[in-house]
């Protein structure tokens, strides 16, 4: 019988959109808004029928989550008080669609980096936390745009998209069904987040990640290993979208607040964190590592507050800086792509032999490790 291929990831690439908004820019808009919504609602909120909307500021994001700023593709709409959520033209079905788009630029990049051609990718996997039309596949319309070969499929795990997506590509490169995979994760998180509520408004912003994945014996270049994958959900309420194609069939449906992204905050970070710190410690003991084989911690970036929890509890004291790079202060929350732009930015420094984890974490909830060792 044949040995199980070693998979290595060989290439990563990351898309970021040209537009910014600092934490400052936010702020302006939201409180213009919440003024005249409390403005409007005087009477109401006057009798205790109504509460007012708090007013929000830099600082408030700051600490709460760590984020500066965030990349978007529309920064006019989202910042026009009278909107407050991206404005994003409806393209031609014979144009390329925006997650296709974003898609191609990240995977070129990854393809460079991996020093092959599209035409070897035997399968294309779109992981992403929403997709922007129910078919055909934004995957198999990415496959047609690169011309890359096999076949090609979506998939949603919400944030753990892409660590979910790096396992089903190593299985099959494993099982000896394909030889090439690229992973992409074409994040447009403006437009499911609700930007006229103060507890959320700051949270996310967009981007795109994509990583090649590649029989061992292949590569010819700089690669990480994939020693082990871990993936694993658990059901719950505490982080919700409820908007889906039967939407039409129900009435009164034009602005519920359950048709774009929502979280129960302080249950999500009491429930989520115990899950992931024991997945993570699990899955090491499993592999036979130790805390101190890890040179980088490659998180999900959500929360700062959430990561150096984590970061303490696998390492078991305080990670310095660069074992634990944070993206999310230039980045905020990308969903799936985060914990991979950390990866592509930070793992060029790693030495032969050196350790490292990606792990994501959210909405399911779900949670997803890979190991990887500089080879």
């Amino acid at each position: 019988m044949a040995n199980t291929p070693s998979v290595a990831i060989t290439g990563s690439g990351v898309f970021t959109p040209s537009q910014v908004i600092t934490n400052d820019e936010l702020v302006v808009a939201f409180n213009v808004y919440a003024d005249r919504e409390n403005d409007r609602r005087a009477d109401g909120i006057a009798s205790g029928n109504h509460e007012a909307i708090p007013r929000s500021s830099a600082e408030f994001i700051k600490s709460a989550s760590g984020i500066e700023q965030r990349f978007v593709l529309d920064k006019a709409g989202v910042l026009d008080p009278d909107r407050m959520y991206p404005k994003l033209a409806a393209r031609d079905d014979e144009a390329p669609s925006q997650m296709a788009e974003m898609a191609v630029a990240a995977c070129t990049d990854a393809l460079a980096q991996a020093g092959i051609l599209a035409g070897e990718i035997d399968v294309v996997i779109c992981a992403a936390s929403n997709h922007e039309r129910a078919y055909p596949a934004i995957a198999i319309e990415i496959q047609d745009l690169m011309g890359t070969g096999g076949f090609a499929f979506d998939m949603n795990v919400a944030c753990s998209s892409a660590t979910f997506g790096i396992q089903a590509a190593a299985d099959m490169i494993r099982a000896g069904s394909i030889r090439r995979a690229i992973v992409v994760n074409p994040e447009i998180c403006s437009a499911h987040l609700e930007w006229r509520d103060r507890d959320c408004h700051f949270i996310f912003g967009d981007v795109c990640t994509a990583v090649v994945l590649e029989r061992d014996d292949l590569a010819t270049g700089d690669r990480f290993i994939v020693e082990s994958t871990r993936c694993a959900t658990q059901f719950s309420n505490n982080i919700r979208n409820n908007d889906g194609f039967l939407r039409r069939t129900r009435d009164a449906m034009e602005d519920r607040r359950d048709m774009q992204f929502m979280q129960n905050g302080r249950k999500v970070f009491k429930e989520v964190l115990p899950l992931v710190a024991g997945h993570i410690a699990d899955h090491m003991a499993d592999a036979g590592w130790v805390a101190d084989d890890l040179k980088r911690l490659w998180l999900h970036q959500a929360n700062k507050s959430m990561n150096d929890f984590i970061g303490k509890k696998v390492l078991g004291r305080v990670p310095a800086p660069e074992e634990q790079p944070n993206i999310l202060q230039d980045y905020a929350n990308t969903s799936s792509a985060g914990s991979i732009i950390a990866f592509s930015q930070y793992s060029a420094d790693m030495e032969l032999g050196d350790k490292g984890l990606i792990c994501s974490f959210g909405a399911g909830y779900s949670v997803g490790s890979v190991l990887l060792t500089r080879a």
